[in-house]
């Protein structure tokens, strides 16, 4: 069976975690593993991951990090951690519950026809949750739909969604030490890295609810921010093409 490693990035989720793993654990997906990257929590979510870990025969790691250092290293390393510890499939999720763990299997049985997946809230059957307002919904539209998909051109639904399963020669030919964002923008910038190096995207329908537990560290500013970057992106790597994958890949 193929190894499925789940990398989740924490900084004060010790009121999610514990159920988030536990949920995990409880799907129908044979050889999970999941990696945690934790940047130093001072709630101590880390120490509660790994307390965990023999619970579930050694299939929960760790990787503690000195401090908060932004979204997208603690996505490479974890990449990096996956693939160098024998990984097939390697999955990415936010520990909040807006990345439903029931969505997994379907990533998983996706990823078989495609060389990535999005669990996506804009494809047909995709829903946001009720309880956000309608400029919030609109600015989320936009920002994928409109803003992303005019500069980069992907046809992508939602390229700045986080919930995701990559091949392992995905992410092998894609080198990743050519992803150079650290915010938010990194979504948007790994998925058109790989859409021009000829990589093929699937988007599985999820519905996207926001957070019940813990505070959310997503502001305007850098919503914003990421905005912005997306240009630079498009600049960075507009001369990609599916000769550029690197070795493996």
């Amino acid at each position: 069976m193929p190894r499925v490693i789940i990398v989740i990035p924490t900084y004060n989720e010790a009121e999610n975690i514990t159920r988030l793993i536990d949920s995990l654990f409880s799907l129908s997906v044979p050889d999970l593993e999941l990696l945690i990257v934790d940047d130093n929590s001072p709630d101590k979510t880390g120490q509660i991951a790994e307390q965990l870990s023999p619970k579930y025969g050694g299939r929960v790691h760790v990787l503690h990090r000195a401090g908060k250092q932004g979204l997208g290293t603690a996505y490479i390393e974890g990449f990096n951690w996956a693939l160098n510890n024998g990984a097939d499939y390697i999955g990415q999720m936010d520990a909040d519950f807006s990345h439903h763990p029931k969505y997994v299997p379907q990533l998983v049985e996706s990823i078989q026809k495609y060389d990535a997946v999005i669990g996506s809230r804009y494809t047909a059957g995709g829903k946001l949750d009720e309880r956000w307002s309608p400029l919030r919904k609109l600015l989320s539209w936009w920002a994928n739909r409109v803003w992303v998909g005019f500069i980069l051109q992907t046809p992508v639904k939602d390229n700045t969604g986080g919930f995701r399963m990559w091949r392992r020669k995905t992410l092998i030919g894609m080198d990743l030490r050519r992803v150079r964002s650290n915010g938010y923008v990194f979504q948007v910038e790994i998925t058109y890295i790989a859409l021009k190096l000829g990589y093929s995207f699937g988007e599985v329908p999820i519905y996207f609810a926001d957070r019940e537990l813990g505070k959310s560290k997503l502001g305007f500013g850098v919503s914003m921010e990421a905005a912005l970057r997306v240009i630079q992106v498009w600049f960075r790597h507009r001369h990609l093409t599916p000769a550029d994958r690197a070795a493996g890949g």
